[in-house]
């Protein structure tokens, strides 16, 4: 596969005529369980896992820990080349470890990761001072671990991290044009009722999940969620595969890569037909694993043209 090229400033490449247009009706690049690139295979399982599994890997530790890794596994590049390849939906699952006497948080997708939440995010700030001009959707969820207190405590940091990047909920123009003139750069959103609390947080944003092993049926999900027409807001269409327990059990070759890779050029088709826009059925975000070796980003990006006036588009064939 060859690399996703770099698309760090797609944002403010855009045509001017899309400016004006708010970011729920642009085709908006996202990656799936965004950091676990960095999973820690020795953490220990994440609190919501069952008992079973649980069990499994106490006896047989060292044949799960390979497995749940490559299949935990959903990413291959840091945060960082996620954004200057043109990821700007991130779906950060944030947990705090148990017995744990720090305050410390970390992502978690079964297992937990290597890199803090914190030093994570502190990446992120330094990416968007250096592009003044491209927003994020930063979307955090599960909490596993988390109580009032950590919440609050967690949110405060994230107010005083951000600060005046932050886009308020309540924010009337979500256009790149009247973004850019306030300075807004990021939109949080924070799956908790803790929300109501805090004007800067957005709700969660929805993300149709298909929980299928194969292209053919998450498109058959994604077209049936299409056709009962957009949610308000901001949403995600999610590209990415799950294999069940029984499928990973009987094929201990595969892995989520290998899945994945072997369903791309049927999703990829399915991408190119897909059209953003204020339209009942049109698509916003749109998410997926391994967005490095696959070109989700430049094949998202590129629908955005679609949405050129028509005059423009006439003009252009004129020329031609």
């Amino acid at each position: 596969m060859e690399p996703e090229p770099s698309c760090q400033d797609w944002m403010s490449a855009l045509p001017e005529q899309l400016w004006d247009l708010p970011l729920t009706e642009l085709a908006i690049p996202g990656s799936h369980d965004t950091m676990s690139y960095c999973l820690d295979i020795s953490s220990p399982l994440v609190r919501s896992e069952s008992d079973l599994l649980r069990l499994l890997d106490v006896v047989f530790y060292c044949f799960t820990r390979p497995l749940i890794f490559k299949w935990a596994t959903t990413q291959d590049k840091t945060i960082e080349e996620q954004l200057s390849m043109g990821i700007r939906y991130f779906d950060l699952r944030v947990a705090h470890k148990p017995n744990d006497l720090s305050s410390d948080l970390y992502f978690t997708h079964v297992i937990y990761t290597h890199l803090t939440v914190l030093e994570t995010l502190v990446s992120v700030v330094s990416w968007l001072n250096s592009h003044p001009k491209e927003i994020v959707i930063l979307a955090c969820s599960h909490f596993e671990g988390i109580d009032d207190r950590c919440h609050e405590a967690f949110i405060c940091c994230l107010k005083k991290l951000f600060g005046s990047k932050l886009c308020p909920h309540k924010e009337p123009n979500l256009s790149l044009r009247s973004l850019w003139a306030s300075g807004y750069q990021v939109i949080l959103s924070y799956e908790s009722q803790l929300t109501a609390r805090h004007p800067e947080l957005w709700p969660a944003i929805t993300y149709w999940w298909a929980n299928k092993s194969t292209a053919q049926d998450v498109i058959s999900f994604l077209d049936w969620q299409r056709d009962l027409g957009r949610p308000d807001g901001f949403f995600v269409a999610g590209l990415n595969l799950t294999a069940e327990r029984n499928f990973i059990t009987k094929n201990p070759k595969q892995s989520l890569r290998t899945l994945t890779y072997s369903n791309w050029e049927c999703l990829r088709k399915w991408v190119e037909q897909q059209t953003p826009g204020s339209d009942p059925k049109s698509l916003n975000i749109i998410a997926g694993d391994f967005v490095g070796p696959l070109p989700l980003c430049s094949l998202v990006i590129e629908l955005n043209h679609k949405l050129k006036p028509r005059s423009s588009q006439m003009k252009k064939l004129y020329y031609l």
